[in-house]
Parts: structure tokens; C-alpha cells; sequence
């Protein structure tokens, strides 16, 4: 039995949320701006621009993570004056009233054909958001990568370890529930499986000289439906509950005692659009912006 426990985020908690737009019956931007600042989350990810939802977001105060389309990431590492074009679109003419900390070179772009791009992409788009002020403002994409100085956005989900082999990964252990170690690593223990994730991260990073880049969880959450008794409104309260539990308690991994992330939960709305199954069900809140599950104090 799940215990139904609403959370109220601390202002302070680095923990957002995905604003995925795959759908025909969203919300107004307005209003879901809203609901990130009534909801107390502070970090919006957005995977593509849009005018709405930029426009929307000024003197919001939220904490803005914007992305690129895949499809712009080879044009931004042939040419500096691409990358400058496209921030001076998408950026520059909010730059004074909407809080950019993150910009994210395309999604999952890794393996593929914009591989050889991320390097030389992210060196012009660097230099673009710096010659129009925005010198805080970190410019990552979701591949280790040694070279990069700025968090690495990584996708890490638990889900699909347990779907597909419920077998050797707990339910417990999945969702944070385990009370003894259950994975071993010399005198690391692990607990949950996404401190393994994410330690398996570093560890990728030490093998290619990337030790002291830091990482970002771009992406994690669990589905309510579409693949049973896997996907499930249950399952997915308790993840995400016991996530947020988790980042509050700021800790690190194992691996990386002391040195906690910001983490994106994936995503605000169930997007209809989407392939059927569970690629439509990852959502927190209905589009009237009513619970799906109880999870957050608002």
C-alpha cells in the first residue's frame, strides 16, 4: 500500500520539472507558469523554443533550462553566425526578463548522426550566449563528454531497468524503497538503482579524463500507463515521491558523497500526441492542471 503524502518543494530545492508540448490540449503557457510558481518548482526544461511559452515565462523567476532541436545542432557547429542567429531569436529578446541557466543542445542526440556536431556546437553556442551577457547561463547537451566544463544532462530511468527485468531489479529497489544494500561496488553500497545510474555516469567520465564534470538528471519519472503492471498511477506516485524526498535530502551518490544535482522530473503533462502507450502517460498533472496523483503541495 502507498501512503499518499503531498510535498511541498523548498524554494531553495534543485528539482524541476519537464514541460513537454507533444499535445493538442495543453494549457495555456500562462497558465503553467502558474502552476510551476504555485507548485513551488523553480526549474522548467523546455526541449525546443517557443515564442508562447517564452513570452509567458518573463518576470516568472523561474529557472529556465531551453533546448535546440536536433535538427539546428549541425548548422550551430558549422557556422558561429548560426549559433549567434539562433540566440539572438530565441534568447536575446528575453534575456532581461526570463532566467536562462541552462541551454541544451538537442535530446538524446547520442548515438546518431549529430554526434561529431556537440563538440563544435556547443563552442559556438558558448560563445554566443556569452556576447549577449549571459556569461552564467551553462550550455550542456546530454553526452559525456571530457571536454565540457558545464553540467552534462543525463536521462536516467529506473523504469525501464524494472520493466525489463523485474526479475533482478526489485520494485524496492527501484523506487527508492530498499532498506538494506542490495548492489555492492567494493565500499560503495547501493540502496536505489539511480544512485547506480548516476555513479555509472562518473564512473564513464573518470575512464575518459571527465572527472570533474559535474552532471544534470535530465530526465527521470515513471509512466501511470500503457505497459501494466509495470506502468501504473501507484508506482509512479511512489518513484517520484521518494525522488523528491531524495533530492531533498541532497546527499549525492555514493560515489559522489556531498555533491547533489539538480534534477528534472519528466513530465508536467501527459502528451496525447505522442506514440501510444506509455510515451503518452508520463505525466503529473491533467491539462485542467488538476493532480494525476498526489505528489505536490499546490
Amino acid at each position: 500500500m502507498v501512503t499518499i503524502l503531498a510535498i511541498q518543494l523548498p524554494v531553495s530545492r534543485s528539482i524541476g520539472i519537464n514541460y513537454g508540448r507533444i499535445a493538442d490540449n495543453l494549457p495555456s503557457p500562462k497558465d503553467v507558469a502558474q502552476k510551476y510558481k504555485s507548485c513551488g518548482i523553480q526549474l522548467l526544461r523546455l526541449f525546443e523554443p517557443s515564442p508562447d511559452v517564452l513570452e509567458a515565462l518573463k518576470g516568472s523567476n523561474l529557472q529556465v533550462s531551453l533546448g535546440t532541436r536536433n535538427e539546428d545542432i549541425q548548422a550551430s557547429a558549422s557556422s558561429p553566425e548560426a549559433a549567434s542567429q539562433w540566440v539572438n531569436t530565441n534568447v536575446a529578446p528575453y534575456k532581461n526578463d526570463v532566467n536562462f541557466k541552462y541551454i541544451v543542445l538537442g535530446n538524446e542526440v547520442i548515438p546518431g548522426p549529430a554526434g561529431p556536431s556537440i563538440a563544435p556546437a556547443l563552442k559556438n553556442m558558448h560563445n554566443a550566449i556569452n556576447s549577449i551577457g549571459l556569461t552564467s547561463t551553462k550550455v550542456t547537451t546530454s553526452i559525456m563528454m571530457p571536454a565540457v566544463e558545464a553540467p552534462l544532462m543525463v536521462n536516467a530511468y529506473p523504469y525501464y531497468a524494472y520493466s525489463g527485468d523485474s526479475t533482478h531489479n526489485s520494485l524496492e529497489y527501484v523506487t527508492f524503497q530498499a532498506t538494506n544494500p542490495v548492489v555492492t561496488d567494493g565500499d560503495l553500497k547501493y540502496f536505489n538503482l539511480f544512485d547506480a545510474m548516476v555513479d555509472s555516469v562518473y564512473s564513464a567520465l573518470e575512464k575518459v579524463g571527465g572527472a570533474k564534470v559535474p552532471i544534470v538528471i535530465g530526465e527521470t519519472g515513471w509512466p501511470t500507463a500503457g505497459n501494466e503492471p509495470y506502468s501504473s498511477k501507484q508506482n509512479a506516485q511512489t518513484f517520484n515521491q521518494n525522488l523528491l524526498k531524495y533530492a531533498q535530502a541532497a546527499k549525492g551518490t555514493p560515489k559522489r558523497p556531498g555533491q547533489p544535482f539538480d534534477i528534472f522530473l519528466f513530465a508536467m503533462f501527459n502528451e496525447d500526441l505522442k506514440q501510444s502507450g506509455i510515451e503518452r502517460n508520463w505525466g503529473i498533472f491533467n491539462t485542467d492542471t488538476s493532480p494525476i496523483y498526489p505528489l505536490l503541495q499546490c
